[in-house]
């Protein structure tokens, strides 16, 4: 996953790691994670409800409670329900009025409150500890809107809001029975149908009474100018949608709600964009609350220290293996920076590039099984190339999960997307040479599918765990740390092509950890970022561009959870072969890794004491 879910994890609609919507409560979304990104709105099993064994009496119990904020959610973002396989939330699209948001935030301080008085009482230990997981994670979005609501005018992009929740009943795995909503929900988004404001009305108001306030910050000026730069790409997308699964009654209403996007940009460039600030960088307030919210719990000076000591270590690793690889193949020079320069000609274009994805992702399950590193699951995974129009609003590899509280058969993708639209003074020319290259198929397949992203929703989905643990539990952090975690666990298996490239996006999620961080402090400015991303860890222009938007606008304090996750899993890891070795138990990383799985996304501290406190101890048995 590459785009950040909020990190108050308060999702509009079901997308992995897409760009920030806007700033202020439910606003104040990412169409993510976790995420991470990567939306987990819940997890019930992968069979439809009604064939759906009974959960553990302790989850039944957890997910109670956990339904009671579910339910406020859908009230509030019917696009949200919708994405979860929920049809009756599909002729519904949110109108995200400070009403309905000052509504909302009521009714989820009194489902806390009730969540508080339960903790006190809760006997159970794994009820007991959801119920905390639900508590700090409302408490911190609270804050969050706090902030927002006191200081922030927010950039609200109302093509991409409305793309997405266009996008949901267009998928392909959407049944062809829901797709009509998808026309309802245009002339609705437009204010075509009784009770609806047009969107674009609504967000412009939210943003004048932001402005209206003393002392409020604007947003940074080349986030603006950048986001609605793509615009197009989200009007033609919705068109192309439509057009593709042979709607009708569609052409007018997406004409008129086409109309008032332009006149909202518009409005957008001749009142905000004038104010907006020409410095990036968050107030230390909101950068400590992004920090929180992605699960970075240690200060951005020691994680920066952290960072620069780890990309040292592994600009030594890559020496090594490149003068290997430059040995066998008679290279001119043996440098990193050539060798990886040298492998990124081979290029794989056209309808070459999913099967040999496909074939890499069959590679690698095989490495699996025969090293016994993790459980399998029978289903296959998916790999598909992304549409231009989600390219705009992904423009990076990433793994979409499937619906998890109403699934009847869908799956998670692992999407492709090949290029980014120009942006401001980039030609247009412009494209990635990142991904669809032999050496670096080996590390993006074993991240975005397995033993990564893929294999951590299909273990939930097959398995289930509670929706504490899958939705108020995420956080950037505990998802992202076991990609790049899986990444480690098939490099020693790869030929040195593609370790050299696994050791290269290593190199590039240590350097996030340090450039975020200090490109937020001031200690380094964009061109900086630029030349360690493009010389040292040799990404491609467009690529190092999304990096530096990331850091700067998108999703600040987002990519280090990439880093700080892979190390507290690393650390994990060694504690526990320790730990056994003590009461003179081999480690089985196997079992390991499917306990690992099995807790469902728990931040670093509390798999820590799963652990410690339930693996090592039954392994010791």
């Amino acid at each position: 996953m590459k785009k950040p879910m909020s990190p108050q994890l308060q999702p509009a609609f079901p997308a992995c790691f897409t760009r920030r919507l806007s700033v202020g409560g439910p606003l104040r979304r990412f169409a993510l994670l976790l995420s991470l990104v990567f939306t987990l709105a819940s997890i019930a099993f992968a069979q439809s409800p009604e064939k759906a064994p009974a959960p553990p009496a302790w989850i039944a119990e957890s997910n109670r409670y956990a339904n009671m904020l579910i339910e406020i959610s859908f009230k509030h973002s019917p696009e949200f329900g919708s994405g979860q396989g929920l049809a009756e939330f599909d002729t519904k699209v949110a109108q995200p009025t400070l009403a309905d948001e000052n509504a909302e935030r009521q009714e989820t301080e009194a489902v806390v409150a009730k969540l508080e008085a339960a903790e006190k009482s809760e006997k159970d230990p794994k009820v007991k500890e959801d119920l905390e997981i639900m508590i700090r994670r409302m408490q911190l979005r609270f804050r969050d809107q706090d902030y927002a609501r006191a200081r922030e005018v927010p950039f609200y992009n109302a093509s991409q809001r409305v793309f997405s929740g266009v996008r949901l009943l267009l998928d392909d795995q959407t049944p062809d029975d829901r797709r009509p909503a998808a026309v309802t929900r245009v002339r609705e988004y437009a204010g075509l149908e009784a009770g609806y404001t047009p969107l674009t009305e609504i967000l412009k108001k939210r943003t004048e009474e932001q402005m209206a306030k003393a002392g409020v910050i604007y947003p940074a000026k080349t986030e603006i100018e950048t986001e609605m730069s793509r615009n197009a790409n989200y009007t033609e997308g919705m068109a192309a949608l439509l057009k593709k699964h042979k709607l009708t009654g569609w052409e007018e209403p997406l004409a008129k709600l086409k109309q008032q996007l332009t006149d909202y940009d518009a409005w957008v460039r001749a009142n905000v964009l004038p104010k907006a600030r020409s410095d990036f960088r968050e107030a230390p307030e909101r950068y400590a609350l992004d920090l929180e919210g992605y699960g970075i719990d240690i200060p951005p000076a020691q994680l920066t220290k952290m960072a620069h000591d780890s990309f040292v270590e592994i600009q030594g690793e890559m020496k090594s293996v490149a003068a290997q690889i430059a040995k066998q193949r008679n290279l001119p020079s043996s440098d990193y920076r050539d060798v990886i320069h040298e492998l990124k000609k081979q290029q794989i274009v056209g309808d070459a590039i999913l099967p040999f994805y496909e074939n890499r992702l069959k590679q690698i399950e095989q490495i699996i099984v025969d090293q016994q590193i993790v459980s399998l699951p029978s289903r296959p995974a998916k790999i598909r190339i992304a549409t231009a129009a989600e390219t705009a609003q992904q423009p990076a590899p990433h793994m979409v999960p499937p619906p998890f509280i109403h699934n009847t058969g869908q799956r998670g993708e692992f999407v492709l997307p090949l290029n980014i639209p120009a942006g401001p003074g980039q030609p247009a020319s412009e494209k990635y040479d990142d991904f669809t290259f032999d050496a670096a198929a080996w590390t993006l397949t074993a991240h975005e599918a397995r033993p990564g992203h893929e294999l951590q929703f299909d273990s939930m989905l097959e398995h289930g765990v509670s929706l504490a643990r899958a939705r108020y539990a995420f956080n950037s952090t505990n998802a992202e740390g076991w990609g790049l975690y899986s990444e480690y666990l098939i490099k020693p298996y790869m030929p040195l092509e593609g370790q050299l490239i696994s050791l290269q996006l290593r190199l590039q999620r240590a350097a996030r950890a340090f450039l975020d961080p200090e490109l937020q402090s001031g200690k380094v400015t964009p061109e900086d970022a630029y030349r360690v991303l493009e010389h040292d860890v040799c990404l491609s222009h467009a690529f190092a561009q999304e990096e530096v938007e990331r850091f700067t606008y998108r999703a600040p304090g987002q990519a280090n959870s990439y880093f700080y996750g892979y190390t507290r899993l690393l650390s994990l890891r060694e504690e526990t072969e320790k730990a056994l070795a003590a009461k003179g138990v081999k480690f089985d990383q196997k079992k390991f890794h499917d306990f690992i799985l099995a807790q469902g996304l728990l931040p670093p501290d509390l798999m820590r004491k799963a652990v410690l406190e339930e693996f090592v101890p039954a392994q010791a048995k």
